[in-house]
């Protein structure tokens, strides 16, 4: 009876997701599908930067589903599309309200500038800024349009930044639970909440040294737009907080005004019949599909930590996202093996990750320089710990000014519970075989002093590694890099001095040096090497069944007669016969 009720009810889930699951994907992506709207001939595009934006887009379609979500990718491409569309004669930038990371910021400013130069507007409007994260970054981007724009009364408290941070060393001593890892070396402070009470003098020397470079790096910037010095904006940035009529008469901003009241001035200045156009209906619109022959440079993009492996995530709604070794090293290979691809750009913005992983990216990047396909990384927020590692040997290496990279170190341990478990009565043994050290990561009890020995020891390897490919990467001697490493935190802006990074710039100024390194003139093809999963891929892997069966599902819905599932799959044959393709129901060999 128990194992009936199981099969009855797996058989009901199932009919479930047939019966409604599946017509209801495939209406999504029908529609994610269909032909866009027109480009109005006089449009103004609305921009609207209020949720966070991710650096590049998610592999996994799914992963926005429910909620708006762009990447500075998507952002800057789209820009950069329309600031050479004849139809697109502004933009209005809505603003967050609290802070935006400081590389995405320096990109779209970057984007914005060059959008300007085309002769188009660019209006900005902030309905308040609060010292969440770093809104001088926010303030800054809105500093760059032509026009920035707060609501009336708004706040307006760009006022500095600031950090904060958790120690939890005296609650694991008063519970008993210890922090059992090691660093190299002291500015390597991921862990040190867990070992220390507050901050160490290398971790708040670090912390307010690269805290330091980012404000500093905003003010410079805001200043050359709002044009002010840096010491007259500065001065009057930090004796906030303000109101918006009061910030409009310190010059911090252009105009007091509604949302609406700025659209109409937008719509004015695009000239008679002017219609405003979301931002993210004219990217659908507006992404080429048509790949054209000749010398392309590759895009090669790896967001998050870093981990061996496939994306094989068994949740097609994730919004997570990681750096797959496989992925991303076989798409490193894809462009080597690419007759068109005479180049490579590797857009990078990871925190770090596994030190295997990311030697298998580096040996790709190496494998690239060896055809003679130069590399050039493009940092993003962060490329950092083992985002520097797989960059570290690029043929040259762009970073914004306020890019966190460097963290050349390691850190690594345990938590050992098995006091704290012993005040609650219960009790961790453990039993083994082989050598001592099999039972080092046990969670009872710390590391035995041979145990500690060795995992030093394996420490100091890695470390070494690392050091390694930093000084034959970086042309550097192994003193200097040892100098510099030790786990510390660098802005692209130190990084330049310090010889860590080869430029201070963005996606682009990455693309004309690869141009430059690969000789290329005029006009060059970007080829995306790391594509998006299929919808159908992606609901291959939550359900456990093969794309071709899910395309199988969806025939029998249009069969049963479901008109939903019918109207569907018309839509994709006639996208298809458009395409010169052929809508194909039977099962076929999957990839």
């Amino acid at each position: 009876m128990k194992q009936f009720l199981i099969t009855t009810a797996g058989v009901f889930a199932g009919l479930v997701l047939f019966l409604i699951g599946v017509p209801f994907l495939l209406i999504v992506m029908a529609a994610g599908a269909a032909k866009p709207a027109p480009t109005p001939s006089h449009a103004v595009l609305e921009l609207d930067l209020r949720d966070p934006l991710t650096d590049q887009d998610p592999i996994n379609p799914f992963a926005s589903f429910g909620r708006r979500s762009m990447s500075v990718m998507s952002v800057i491409e789209t820009l950069d599309r329309a600031g050479k569309d004849g139809k697109v004669k502004a933009l209005l930038v809505r603003l967050p309200d609290g802070g935006m990371a400081p590389a995405a910021a320096d990109e779209i400013r970057l984007a914005l500038k060059k959008f300007r130069a085309a002769g188009k507007p660019v209006f900005a409007h902030s309905q308040g800024l609060y010292p969440s994260g770093v809104v001088t970054s926010t303030y800054m981007l809105g500093a760059s349009a032509d026009e920035l724009w707060m609501q009336p009364g708004a706040s307006f408290q760009a006022v500095g930044i600031s950090s904060e941070d958790v120690f939890l060393k005296r609650a694991f001593d008063k519970y008993g639970v210890k922090a059992d890892y090691e660093q190299r070396y002291e500015f390597k402070n991921a862990v040190n909440p867990y070992l220390y009470s507050d901050y160490t003098p290398a971790h708040r020397e670090a912390q307010l040294s690269w805290m330091g470079s980012v404000y500093g790096s905003a003010l410079a910037n805001a200043a050359t737009d709002r044009k002010l010095t840096p010491e007259a904006l500065r001065t009057n940035l930090e004796a906030g907080p303000y109101l918006a009529e009061e910030a409009l008469k310190l010059r911090l901003i252009d105009k007091v005004g509604q949302v609406k009241e700025i659209e109409t001035a937008a719509l004015a200045k695009a000239g008679k019949d002017s219609e405003l156009v979301s931002f993210e209906k004219y990217m659908r619109a507006s992404r080429e599909r048509v790949h054209k022959p000749g010398p392309a440079i590759a895009i090669v993009e790896g967001e998050g930590a870093i981990v061996t492996g496939h994306d094989g995530s068994t949740n097609p709604f994730s919004t997570s996202s990681s750096m797959y070794s496989d992925d991303i090293s076989e798409a490193l290979y894809d462009a080597i093996e690419d007759k068109d691809v005479k180049a490579i750009v590797f857009r990078v913005s990871s925190p770090g990750g596994s030190d295997t992983a990311s030697e298998q990216i580096l040996a790709a990047v190496r494998a690239a320089k060896a055809a003679k396909k130069p590399v050039v990384v493009s940092m993003g927020t962060y490329a950092a710990s083992g985002g520097y590692w797989v960059s570290s040997e690029a043929s040259a290496i762009v970073a914004h000014p306020t890019t966190l990279t460097g963290s050349i170190g390691v850190f690594g341990g345990k938590f050992a519970v098995g006091e704290a478990l012993q005040r609650f009565g219960v009790d961790m043994r453990q039993i083994g075989v082989g050598g001592a050290y099999a039972g080092a990561f046990s969670s009872g009890a710390p590391m035995t002093q041979a145990q500690r020995a060795a995992f030093s020891g394996w420490m100091d390897r890695i470390y070494d590694n690392f050091i390694t490919r930093v000084a034959s990467g970086r042309n550097l001697p192994p003193e200097r890099v040892r100098e510099i490493a030790k786990g510390r935190v660098w802005t692209g802006a130190q990084a330049r001095e310090i010889g860590l990074v080869d430029e201070v710039g963005g996606f682009y100024q990455a693309v004309d040096k690869a141009k430059a390194l690969a000789g290329l003139k005029g006009e060059v093809r970007l080829k995306r090497m790391t594509t998006q999963t299929s919808p159908f891929e992606a609901l291959e892997s939550a359900l456990g069944i093969s794309a071709t069966s899910v395309r199988t599902l969806a025939a029998a819905a249009w069969v049963m007669g479901d008109p939903r599932a019918q109207g569907v799959l018309d839509e994709m044959a006639q996208e298809r016969l458009r395409s010169g393709g052929a809508m194909v129901l039977a099962p076929t060999p999957v990839k």
